[in-house]
Formats: structure tokens, sequence, C-alpha cells
């Protein structure tokens, strides 16, 4: 008999809900690989290292390992599959025309190491890039060696921490607001600084009275998100960033929302000293898996010189080549980041061309805009502002009437084709939800997400067991939350290990 999400129950080698591990398929004398003849002669290798035994790995023949990687393939949700609106993440459609261009042979073999004047055409391909990002944000360098966005925070601060290092005036605090990303008191607190929040007003953003009492000689800076978290735009961002200025400090843009904002205003202009991007959110290269990814880090021009290095330039007789900034921080990352994602962040930039980037920010917040009207019979939005490419629900009106909770809501998504949104954050938020449906999706699948949320709450009205239940058709079914968080098995032996 078919299992609700209608694959037929069969056999963990088929594709049934018992997945075996690679232990389990395991077989003595099965390979997945053969190596040619050796045409040199053997020689022993003096390290002791190479007279302990050998580890206990699987023994697995090639069909079974590429049937087992396919179908475990086959159960993630991915954004090829269908809508990802995880809010702040911006999961949204890779072109495959930019993957495309990354595959190029020039590209995908080229070493790091490559002397600079066999790799004319790489450091061309940093410089474009570079150019156009600083374009868009109003910044005068960027260096693309952080390896994603939490790194570029870090990288950011650490730019933030040499500037007022060459001031000779260390400063020991960071101000970031109470929606921030989790990413932000982590990086602050990596750069040794004390992470200081300052609250949101009524309107769900920076309350600038509150700033000001908090902002003195010892702040270093504000990290800031505009569109915020709460998907807002910060009307009183000039202001705020006089604030810091007035105390000698700096202001720094987390680039997460920059989809937000592409073409239509510039971080520079309201007043950030550093901006990191997240290349993968706002310039669709793959997102997820940890890594590997680019969170790029422009500065205004009095801070360029602490970036890190070395950076692509063009060198006095005509080529391109490497220069160190005079005061940087040093390197940030191996080679010279992930220059992969660029060659397909800059695809997609070259793609696009300036008109298209700014339709990017038309159409992602119009998409968030569309979504939020229809799901407003169900969900409460607390901050009644215009959202820009992302807006915050509340399912606690949902709870109170009938127990279903934002995590059922959720998991029922699942149930219906999507995704489910980042739930429980920002946490000033009762019960969040926080949908971005991205400028990728379809009118007719923003429709569709929107009808899948309403059918949720109406079904858990009519019987809230059953909203409870979710999700049937996944591989794995509801776990034991508790029992998860408080007996989490964190690693796995195998026998005989």
């Amino acid at each position: 008999m078919p299992e609700p999400g209608g694959r037929a129950a069969s056999s963990p080698l088929v594709g049934g809900s018992a997945e075996p591990t690679l232990a389990a398929l395991s077989a003595e004398g099965r390979a997945a690989w053969s190596f040619p003849a050796l045409d040199v002669p053997e020689a022993a290798l003096d390290l002791p290292e190479a007279a302990a035994a050998l580890p206990p790995l699987p023994e697995v023949a090639e069909r079974d390992l590429v049937a087992h990687f396919t179908r475990l393939a086959q159960r993630s949700f991915g954004v090829d599959l269908g809508a990802y609106p995880l809010g702040s993440c911006t999961m949204k459609y890779n072109p495959k025309v930019c993957d495309w261009a990354a595959e190029l042979p020039g590209w995908r073999d080229l070493h790091p190491a490559t002397p600079p004047a066999f790799a004319q055409g790489a450091l061309a391909v940093l410089l474009e890039a570079e150019r156009i990002l600083c374009t868009l944000t109003g910044m005068a360098r960027a260096s693309f060696q952080p390896p994603a966005g939490a790194a570029g925070e870090m990288t950011g601060l650490l730019v933030m921490r040499a500037y007022h290092a060459s001031q000779g005036e260390p400063r020991s605090r960071v101000i970031i607001p109470d929606s921030a990303h989790g990413t932000n008191p982590a990086s602050v607190s990596l750069a040794g600084y004390e992470a200081v929040p300052v609250p949101s007003n009524e309107r769900g953003m920076v309350d600038l009275a509150a700033l000001r009492r908090l902002v003195d000689g010892g702040v270093a800076g504000l990290m800031l998100t505009n569109p915020n978290t709460l998907g807002l735009f910060e009307q009183e961002i000039t202001a705020i960033a006089a604030v810091v200025h007035e105390a000698g400090g700096l202001v720094y843009y987390d680039g997460a929302n920059l989809n937000a904002i592409l073409g239509v205003a510039r971080p520079g202009d309201m007043g950030f000293d550093i901006v990191h991007a997240n290349l993968h959110k706002t310039f669709a290269t793959p997102h997820g898996g940890g890594g590997p990814g680019a969170g790029p880090v422009a500065v205004a021009e009095h801070l360029a010189r602490f970036l890190p290095g070395p950076l692509p330039a063009m060198l006095p007789d005509g080529s391109l080549g490497w220069e160190m900034p005079p005061a940087s921080i040093g390197r940030v990352h191996g080679g010279h980041g992930n220059f992969l994602v660029v060659v397909r962040a800059l695809a997609y930039m070259r793609a696009l061309g300036g008109p298209g980037l700014r339709r990017v920010a038309e159409r992602s917040v119009l998409n968030a805009r569309y979504l939020k009207s229809l799901i407003a019979a169900e969900y409460d939005v607390p901050y009644g502002e215009p959202c820009m490419h992302e807006f915050v629900a509340s399912a606690a009106r949902l709870k109170r009437d009938t127990g279903v909770r934002a995590a059922d809501v959720a998991k029922a998504l699942l149930d219906l084709g999507f995704h489910a949104p980042t739930m429980y954050f920002p946490l000033i938020v009762e019960e969040a939800l926080m949908i971005e449906p991205t400028e990728t999706e379809s009118p007719e699948t923003v429709e569709a997400l929107g009808a899948a949320l309403l059918a949720i709450a109406r079904c858990a009205r009519e019987d809230p067991a059953a909203g409870h239940a979710h999700p049937h058709t996944t591989p794995v079914r509801r776990p034991d939350d508790a029992r998860a968080a408080r007996q989490p098995v964190l690693t796995w032996f195998m026998e005989g290990s």
C-alpha cells in the first residue's frame, strides 16, 4: 500500500523510509573504484602513520554508492524543486547559465597559485565584479576573500577594529538592533567587542532616541541591515548614521537584504562605511550546505587601506596583478576566495545588466507585498509599515484559537510542496513566520503559497488535533523536539572503530 506521500513502501535498498548507512551497505572486497597498474617502482613509506591499521571504512560497489546518494538527494528539498520562502536567507532559483559559465575549463581548472601573467582573465573577473559591487553599494573598493556572509561580517568588523586602532583609540562596543541576525552578535563577540542591543520602536525600526543614549566614545560602530530583519526599510537611516559618526564610530551594513534595494538605493548614500554582500542571497549563486559561498566586503575610501589582501590591481606596465593594501588586516581565506562563486555572480550581473538588477529589487518587494496581502485574513503582521522583500507574520492568533503553532504551520507546508519559512525569528515577534517569496517566483507560485498558508489555518480551525500531525509525506516525520534538544546524539561510531 502506498505511504501517505504516494511512495510505495519498499525495502531500504530501493527507496523506503529507512535508508541504510554506507556501513550497512558494505561488503568485504567491494569497491567503487580501481587504479591502473603501477608504472613506477613500489617504495615503502617510512612514516609511523603508514604502519597503523587501515580504518574500517565501508566497502561499497559503485552501483550501490550512486544509488545511495541519489536516494538521499531525492529526499532533500531544494530551490530547483519548489518555492523556498526562507525569510532572510533568500533561497532563490540559480540560473543554469551561471553554472555553465563557472564550469568553463579556463575557470574551473585554474590553480589559485597561478602567476598573474597567466591569470589575466581571472583578475579581470575579480576587478569587474568589484566595480559592479561598488557601483551598487556606493563603496570605493572591495575584497572577495571572505567565503561566506558570516565571514564577511567578521572581516568587516576586523576592518573596523584596525581603523580605530590606527586612530589611537581602540573601542570596546558594537551596537546591534534587537531584531538582528543571529550571526551579528556572534561576529561582534568573535571580533573582541561587546554586543550592545538597541531596541526597536513601535514601527519595527531602530529606536533613534534609545540609540542616542547608547552611543558614546566607547562605541566602535553600529551593525545594521536595511531593509531590516522585519523586512522594513529604516526610514531614519541617515539620522542613525549621523549619530554614530558624530561619536567617531563606523556604520556597518549587513548585506543580507541587499536584493531589496539593488539599483534603487545605495548603502554608501545612506551613510554606511562598510558593506558586506552575500553573493548567494543577492546574486543567485548556490546557497546552503556550508558553502562554498562568497561574502565580499566593500568599504568607503578611508577604509580601503585596511582591506584583506592581496587585491587585484592594474600595474604600471598595464597588466593586471596583485597588490597588498598598506594597512591590510591580512588574508581571511586561502587563495583569493571562492573564485567560481564570483564567476557565477558576475555572469548573473552581466546577464541582467543595470535595469535587470533594479527589477530584482522591484519584483522581490512586489512578491512579498502580494503574498502578505493574500494571507492577511489568517495571519497578523505586527508592524503595519509596508514591507520590502520579506515580512514577518505571526501565528499567535492561530495558536490562541486552536493551539496550532508556527512550527505546525511550517511542517504542514512541507506536505503541500513548499519549504517552511524561517520560524520563531526575529525573537521580538510572537510565533514568528519570516517569509520571503523572492523575486524568482512567478505570481502563480506566490498565489499557491498563499493558498497553502490559508488552507493550513482553516484546517487547523476545523480540526486542531490534525494540525499537530504534519508532516505526513516526508521521509522523516515529526521528531520528539524536546528529546532532540535535551538528549542530542552528536557523534556516530561504526562498530569496531
